[in-house]
């Protein structure tokens, strides 16, 4: 005879969930493990929950439109619906190979971030759960009276094995008064990295002026440490400031004293054009004053006020 999913009460069916699994455990003749930082934990408490005990999958509904709080490491997800998954032939109560799909809108909370979207799967398998679009993203500022950051992009990815999100599809953040471009953000949250590139074309970042003048630099990969307004590109780096244009093979710039550093490299040397006085700078570092619009040599000896490696992300020795 076919063994049809029964409806339970929130509290009746966690109950049933942890004596299937506890008795799974005692059966093995081990103590129960600890649960790893992937399994995910759902709590529909207020709300209705049905579904098959055994093999799943458990359908989560709630009147609020946030009622559900699931929880996996640092990261939390809530939603008015869900659905418990597991493999074929898997128990529903044993962590590890699940999959969660949230639907009919979704909040993310890490950290300083929260990031809403349609629809949101995450898999216990990969650790990683990927917020469909348009998902937008805010980290908000350290300190208060600072600048938030905002993200928006067809699809976010959460690792919840690293504070880690990926951003990608049209993906565009805006911090104060600078913009950047890109098919995909690779952003830290923690230290407010991000690493912006676009196969097969470029990054771009531009920065608006008080006086409604545009700095735009252009580069096969730009990050920025948002906090720190600072930024770093490389590859065939262009610069472009009102009626100056420099090129190279990086720069770095400091939003907060307007300056930019521009490096060439072995055979291609930094260059920059003044269109307007039609004065030109080739050599191999050039310091650009994007505030009052001159540019200059810096000589060999002196050393960059910029540390490349503070725009590593984890695990890289330096970009």
């Amino acid at each position: 005879m076919e063994r049809r999913p029964v409806a339970l009460a929130a509290p009746l069916l966690a109950l049933a969930l942890l004596l299937a699994i506890g008795s799974a455990q005692d059966a093995a003749g081990e103590a129960p493990a600890e649960p790893s930082r992937r399994i995910i934990t759902i709590d529909g408490s207020g709300g209705t929950q049905r579904g098959n005990l055994r093999s799943g999958p458990i359908i989560y509904e709630h009147p609020d439109e946030h009622g559900i709080v699931a929880t996996v490491s640092t990261l939390t997800i809530r939603g008015n619906h869900a659905e418990l998954s597991a493999p074929e032939g898997t128990s529903i109560g044993q962590g590890g190979q699940r999959t969660a799909a949230f639907q009919g809108g979704v909040l993310v909370e890490r950290g300083r971030l929260t990031a809403v979207g349609p629809a949101l799967t995450y898999s216990e398998a990969t650790g990683l759960g990927v917020l469909d679009g348009p998902a937008e993203v805010v980290v908000a500022p350290e300190e208060e009276g600072g600048e938030p950051v905002a993200i928006t992009a067809a699809a976010v990815e959460f690792d919840v094995d690293t504070d880690r999100s990926t951003s990608s599809g049209g993906v565009r953040l805006v911090n104060g008064n600078q913009t950047a471009e890109a098919a995909t953000l690779v952003y830290e949250e923690e230290r407010t990295l991000g690493v912006f590139v676009s196969e097969g074309g470029q990054a771009r970042m531009t920065r608006l002026d008080d006086d409604g003048s545009e700095m735009v630099i252009t580069a096969d990969e730009i990050r920025v440490l948002t906090d720190e307004r600072l930024l770093y590109a490389r590859g065939n780096v262009t610069v472009v400031d009102g009626p100056i244009t420099s090129t190279g093979a990086l720069v770095f710039f400091d939003d907060a004293s307007g300056i930019a550093e521009i490096v060439g490299a072995e055979g291609a040397p930094a260059e920059a054009v003044d269109s307007e006085s039609g004065a030109t700078l080739t050599t191999d570092r050039i310091m650009q004053d994007i505030e009052f619009d001159f540019f200059e040599a810096i000589d060999a000896s002196v050393p960059s006020q910029f540390d490349v490696g503070a725009f590593a992300l984890a695990g890289e020795t330096a970009p």
